[in-house]
């Protein structure tokens, strides 16, 4: 697992939706109608109050839907609360948290937080600008100053993942942009191979259990980046660490 820790970052705000520099938006009136309403209800929290988990609870029951930011013949930026996977969930939360942290609760600083997270240099650019892989979604949002990536202590932090990534370029007929556009291919090959042979240290199952340990290196509101032993990928699963009376949730 990899934690990650939140830090506060400027974000420019922007009076229209196409003049902040990403075009047009994916979303329905109900999907700016819950972003504008759970940035009204935090502003109203106290400071104590731990965002990120504040936010993601807000969509526990939402159905949980992949592919969401699919099917658009261009590139453009899609804001959808309605259906959320675990990596459009993360993206989601950190966006809001984002704009809590900045004390910006429009619409339009939403947005651009979320194209910040989403996109290789907060820049649309194609499908292939899209942050795919999540070991590169962290180191760009590193370099952002968005995000931190713990790997210590350790214990508990006693096992290496070597990053291997070739996955889509390998599965290109799984991956409707792929298929449509084979000239992609090459593209995000090239990112594969700059993502691959990374080392991090992660915390191995065996150590999941050891809740006095972790509560040293987990922190509620964090960032959960579950590793994959899957040839060609890099992470299983992501969520928001909870601490409850029972352990790590």
């Amino acid at each position: 697992m990899k934690r990650i820790i939140y830090i506060i970052i400027g974000i420019t705000a922007c009076l229209t939706s196409y003049a902040a520099g990403f075009g047009s938006v994916k979303a329905l009136p109900q999907d700016s109608a819950t972003i504008c309403r759970l940035l009204a209800e935090a502003k109203k929290q106290p400071a104590s109050t731990c965002m990120p988990l504040f936010f993601a609870q807000k969509f526990v029951g939402i159905p949980y839907v992949a592919h969401t930011l699919e099917g658009d013949k261009q590139e453009r930026l899609v804001v959808n609360t309605r259906q959320l996977d675990c990596t459009t969930l993360v993206e989601t939360v950190t966006a809001l948290t984002l704009c809590a942290q900045r004390k910006d609760y429009s619409w339009l600083a939403y947005q651009q937080a979320l194209v910040g997270l989403r996109y290789r240099g907060g820049v649309i650019n194609g499908y292939p600008s899209r942050l795919h892989y999540f070991t590169e979604w962290i180191t760009d949002n590193t370099k952002a100053g968005v995000v931190s990536e713990v790997q210590a202590p350790n214990p508990p932090f006693t096992a290496v993942q070597t990053v291997k990534v070739n996955y889509m370029s390998t599965h290109p007929k799984s991956y409707q942009a792929l298929k449509e556009h084979p000239e992609y291919v090459s593209a995000i090959a090239k990112q594969e191979r700059q993502v691959s042979g990374a080392k991090y240290r992660y915390i191995p199952k065996k150590l999941v259990g050891k809740s006095q340990m972790l509560r040293k290196a987990i922190k509620d509101g964090d960032i959960i980046a579950i590793t994959c032993n899957k040839a060609g990928l890099d992470i299983a699963h992501l969520g928001f660490a909870v601490w409850r009376a029972d352990g790590l949730h």
